[in-house]
């Protein structure tokens, strides 16, 4: 008898190892496993051209999802120049979206750019940089940069000149644009006030015969104003902008940088 109980103990059992309360119901189902590299640091940003100046700004919030994860990252950045701080650049980028890609997609470009003065021995003009940008986009158009960017700074004849890009390459020159958390509340305000939509001649004829005004280049200081206007309105109503209003002015002295605070809250 105790060599039977010794000879089944020896044997490994074929019953589940479960209790019964316990017990699977049914099989589970297949389970997929899934990457997803990108996310969303909210901010907005937005540009203006002038007739001899291109002001970029952008709010300095990171978020992600609900969480607040710094009041003070940069999203404009001075491109070319010399060293590491840019002095003399002429031109700056703004991103905003995924700050990992802002950061990389910034890096890269300032490379090119620096590059294309030391073979040269000049600044790269503002419409090549442009191009370039638009090929860096494109070229990682399977795996792109999550991003929207703006490119500000003064064409061949000394005009503003501001470009617009999105996550792959397409770009346009623009007189004004937003980007970003906010750019649906921005961008109507600037069509208003900077484009001109659906705005009239007071002087010319009423009804079907009344003209519309034509957009020209504003005054520094109005746009200087606009854009204040513009980022106390959204901070008001998104909660991914906010803390600090970062503003570059491009002008042919160089880039002058404005600070100035925002709602916390």
């Amino acid at each position: 008898m105790a060599s039977l109980f010794q000879s089944s103990m020896s044997m490994p059992s074929s019953e589940p190892g479960y209790s019964f309360s316990q017990a699977p119901t049914s099989a589970s189902a297949p389970r997929q496993h899934a990457f997803y590299p990108y996310t969303d640091n909210g901010g907005s940003t937005l540009g203006i051209s002038g007739a001899d100046f291109t002001i970029l700004a952008g709010d300095t919030r990171s978020t992600s999802g609900y969480n607040i994860n710094t009041r003070y990252a940069p999203k404009l950045f001075k491109i070319g120049g010399e060293g590491p701080t840019n002095e003399g650049s002429k031109i700056v980028l703004s991103v905003v979206g995924f700050a990992a890609d802002g950061n990389a997609l910034k890096e890269r470009l300032d490379t090119m750019v620096k590059m294309y003065k030391y073979q040269h021995n000049k600044d790269i003009p503002v419409h090549a940089c442009a191009q370039r940008l638009s090929h860096i986009l494109y070229n990682k158009r399977f795996f792109p940069f999550y991003v929207t960017a703006i490119l500000g700074g003064l064409d061949e004849e000394g005009k503003g000149a501001l470009y617009s890009y999105d996550p792959v390459g397409s770009y346009e020159r623009e007189q004004c644009r937003a980007a970003g958390a906010a750019s649906s509340l921005i961008m109507p305000f600037l069509d208003n006030q900077v484009n001109l939509k659906n705005q009239y001649d007071p002087a010319s004829a009423q009804g079907m015969d009344k003209v519309s005004r034509v957009p020209e280049p504003l005054p520094r200081k109005d746009v200087e104003e606009i854009v204040r206007d513009a980022f106390t309105s959204a901070v008001e109503r998104h909660i991914e902008v906010g803390d600090g209003l970062q503003m570059m002015v491009i002008t042919k002295d160089g880039v002058e940088e404005i600070y100035s605070p925002l709602k916390q809250d």
